[in-house]
């Protein structure tokens, strides 16, 4: 039997090509990609292992050879951190709700009901962010309100206009980078992250539950099947949504990746209106 092979074209150069292994490489299509195989769209079934590889493929194709820039973990970097991911976790049931209503429109209730699921399943988790904030004793939604920095920013505007579109099925693309890059934290990762701040303090929350030892990792092998039986079409508009939402990602880490703590903290009084003082 001939193994599944999907592929997706992200640029007018570069296509990603995965097997049902997982695998995938990508495909320089240069001047004569008119000619090359996988120049054209793909239109037939997906399967769960070729379906993950053009996923993959798609966020290790934004992030380079060389991955997510390393930052040395510090309680104001975790603190600058989770104060940004609460625009995101804050727009996401609303956001999922208003494009199953437009899906519906396109007779898709499938992708309508699943959106509306993952809708319930996010409800609350901003919330997360604020404990959090809180246990560390800083001005939560006083800090929140006033900190949109750039690792965050242009992610959310580009959500809000991924929603905003008429066939919105690249909501989907962009909760799966996000939640396949949370599932990347593992245990010894997440251990690390809460050493931070001093024992009686729980400022994990939203870290435990956006990890490899929370719900993402499941949550993540359940998107992948789901997207795996969509059409061939949808498929591609998730991967191409999946790319993009990488991109940003990845250059808005590159910027802040560059603060030391020092300007993270003047970011984080300027946000609070008060001097900074984070538990050692």
């Amino acid at each position: 039997m001939t193994e599944m092979t999907e592929w997706v074209v992200v640029t007018d150069e570069v296509a990603i090509i995965a097997q049902e292994a997982g695998q995938f490489w990508f495909a320089e299509l240069g001047t004569h990609c008119a000619f090359m195989p996988f120049a054209s769209p793909m239109t037939g079934p997906g399967a769960p292992g070729s379906t993950a590889g053009l996923l993959n493929g798609a966020i290790a194709l934004a992030f380079g050879s060389e991955g997510a820039p390393p930052c040395a973990a510090s309680l104001p970097r975790y603190v600058f951190d989770i104060a940004g991911t609460y625009h995101n976790a804050r727009r996401t049931p609303g956001h999922f709700r208003r494009a199953a209503k437009r899906l519906r429109k396109f007779d898709r209730p499938d992708l309508a009901d699943y959106l509306e699921i993952h809708a319930r399943e996010e409800t609350g988790h901003h919330n997360l962010v604020l404990k959090d904030l809180r246990a560390l004793g800083l001005p939560a939604e006083r800090l929140v309100a006033n900190l949109v920095h750039e690792a965050i920013g242009p992610l959310c505007e580009f959500f809000d206009r991924l929603v905003e579109t008429e066939y919105p099925i690249g909501c989907i693309g962009y909760s799966y980078c996000f939640e396949s890059i949370a599932a990347l934290k593992r245990g010894e990762e997440v251990a690390a992250l809460t050493a931070l701040w001093p024992k009686g303090i729980d400022a994990g929350r939203f870290l435990r539950t956006h990890s490899g030892i929370g719900s993402e990792a499941s949550h993540v092998q359940d998107m992948i099947e789901f997207i795996a039986g969509l059409p061939a079409e949808d498929r591609i508009a998730i991967v191409l949504a999946t790319c993009a939402t990488a991109m940003i990602m990845a250059e808005g880490l590159r910027r802040t990746g560059e603060l030391g703590d020092a300007a993270i903290l003047a970011r984080l009084a300027a946000a609070a209106g008060e001097d900074i003082r984070l538990p050692a």
